[in-house]
């Protein structure tokens, strides 16, 4: 099967802003996955017989779009686990981080802070202390849903090694989510979600807004992978180019990986 120019436009269109979303929650970076997409199309366009009918044309398209991510990841430094707390510190000393926040919040129509949002956007730090494999493999899966024989497709890899990603990927992020976040495990470190809602919404109860959200209210089961399945729900469910708190949310990330890619790598790998 031949793979026509306007098949291809129709496809790209219908799945166009899960891929830049996806490609923004692997890189961390707005403009790169602007281009990223921008990029993926033009090689499609110019790669129309090399399409096999034997996958999907969306398969097809993420598998472009990730390798050309992952050529870009590979010359980057990974996260640390506790990325929160570095970029929380740079924070605290930065008051223009605050003073632009504050105007986005303010005037822009994408400005709310929601702690649900939040969520997504802790994930999506934390994921980048994956290694890559893991974190690529993580995604597709349990934010976009793609099968493991899909997922071989687009990653280049057998279902064996994907399988693998997706057991040990996931196993660390339970890990490190039950060890860290606060909203679920009253003992973890991080209180982010509950801090910036004060700062944002201080007129709202932060823990009245918290238990609004099913993986707030279901934490009391203990069950961490239910809970792992939760907080890939309110990642389906949002967009974060789309969402209320978009431009907010995308302030912040950019913030984050300015001070991540300024940290010497010493301090990233925790030598």
């Amino acid at each position: 099967m031949v793979l026509s120019s306007e098949s291809l436009t129709a496809e790209f269109e219908r799945c166009s802003a899960a891929l830049k979303s996806y490609i923004l929650r692997i890189t961390a970076n707005k403009q790169d996955a602007e281009d990223i997409v921008q990029e993926t199309w033009i090689r499609a366009q110019r790669s129309l017989e090399q399409f096999k009918a034997d996958s999907s044309v969306k398969t097809w398209l993420f598998a472009i779009a990730q390798n050309i991510a992952r050529d870009h990841l590979r010359s980057l430094k990974r996260w640390p686990e506790n990325v929160g707390d570095i970029c929380k510190e740079a924070a605290m000393g930065d008051q223009e981080f605050f003073r632009e926040a504050m105007t986005i919040r303010q005037t822009s129509p994408q400005g709310a802070f929601e702690i649900r949002e939040h969520i997504a956007f802790c994930f999506t730090c934390v994921s980048r202390s994956l290694p890559l494999e893991q974190q690529i493999a993580l995604m597709l899966k349990e934010v976009y849903e793609f099968s493991v024989k899909e997922i071989s497709e687009i990653m280049d890899s057998n279902e064996a090694m994907i399988k693998y990603y997706l057991h040990t990927g996931r196993g660390k992020m339970i890990e490190v989510f039950d060890k860290r976040c606060a909203l679920i495990n009253k003992e973890g470190v991080c209180h982010q979600c509950t801090e910036l809602n004060g700062i944002f919404n201080p007129k709202q109860n932060a823990q009245e807004e918290a238990v609004k959200i099913q993986m707030v209210r279901d934490a009391a089961k203990k069950d961490k992978e239910h809970l792992f399945d939760l907080r890939m729900k309110v990642m389906q469910e949002l967009d974060p180019f789309t969402s209320p708190a978009a431009t907010l949310q995308l302030h912040h990330l950019e913030f984050d990986r300015k001070v991540m890619e300024q940290r010497p790598e010493q301090e990233l790998t925790g030598s």
